[in-house]
């Protein structure tokens, strides 16, 4: 008598996805930049054992050496160390900024998409009000007003990327509610928290997911840029962006004040930058490799 074998479960969307991944070089070249830089985050303590605020005037600009591998900075701070206390900053500003604007957005766009009439027109209206101005002059406007801080700083970062993933759900949820599930749902009487939640926003993560972490790089960028003048982290914080403000009079004669900050700053823009491109070519069915 034959033994019925029994079917085989189907593989889940990112165990058909993982294969590809580990297949594209710049999205493995990505992934091990941003482990380190997260490693480097996590183990601080350990890998810094200088101060990163503790000042030292007497040690003040002097130049990399095999005591201070980066140099010190015009207060006689260890360059090296508040480097590596940096990226842990950067990366919470990076991942904080990019979930407020992600969740606001996503949440907009759903709402937007699914009801249309009335309500997408308030909400889409008040998005291009938003995409009016550059992103780095909105958020350059919120911090203003909030104040210089880190927390503000995030929020205003947060907010100005908001108009950017609520037409990007909006235009996958105008596709995603024409589909025969979802109005096989409405039909039978599924609550519309319900049909948002369980039947269109899953196929509208795999977008979230790709802009979210190339938005990243650009969250961390516009948060440097907004230290560098002084309207993000304040002293003695070693935020990277307000690393170069604090450099930028000794280029001359302390280059690496200045130069090893930017060169974090590069680095973790561009694994991040290559990971999101790898997940694009990866998860978009258009590009798929």
């Amino acid at each position: 008598m034959a033994v019925p074998i029994a079917p085989r479960a189907p593989r889940s969307s990112w165990a058909r996805v993982l294969p590809s991944v580990r297949r594209h070089r710049g999205a493995l070249v990505g992934i091990g930049i941003v482990t380190v830089l997260i490693l480097i985050a996590f183990g601080q303590g350990i890998l810094a054992p200088q101060s990163a605020t503790k000042i030292d005037i007497t040690a003040a600009l002097r130049a990399p050496d095999q005591v201070h591998w980066m140099g010190t900075d015009q207060y006689g701070r260890d360059v090296y160390s508040r480097v590596i206390h940096g990226s842990s900053i950067s990366l919470t500003i990076g991942f904080i900024s990019v979930g407020i604007a992600a969740t606001a957005g996503t949440a907009v766009g759903l709402m937007a998409g699914f009801y249309g009439g009335r309500v997408d027109g308030i909400l889409m209206r008040i998005i291009d009000v938003m995409l009016a101005f550059p992103g780095i002059l909105l958020a350059l406007a919120i911090v203003s007003v909030l104040g210089p801080s880190l927390r503000n700083l995030m929020i205003a970062v947060g907010i100005s990327a908001i108009p950017f993933y609520a037409r990007l759900v909006r235009g996958s949820v105008l596709i995603a509610k024409e589909q025969l599930y979802v109005e096989a749902a409405r039909v039978v009487g599924v609550p519309i928290s319900t049909i948002l939640i369980r039947h269109i926003l899953p196929n509208v993560v795999a977008p979230i997911i790709i802009a979210a972490t190339l938005g990243m790089g650009s969250a961390i960028l516009a948060a440097a840029g907004l230290s560098f003048i002084g309207l993000g982290s304040q002293p003695p914080t070693p935020e990277w962006g307000r690393m170069l403000s604090e450099g930028r009079d000794y280029l001359r004669d302390g280059w690496w004040i200045s130069t090893f900050p930017g060169i974090a700053i590069m680095l973790t823009v561009l694994g991040v930058n290559m990971l999101g491109d790898g997940l694009r070519d990866v998860l978009d069915p258009r590009l798929r490799i």
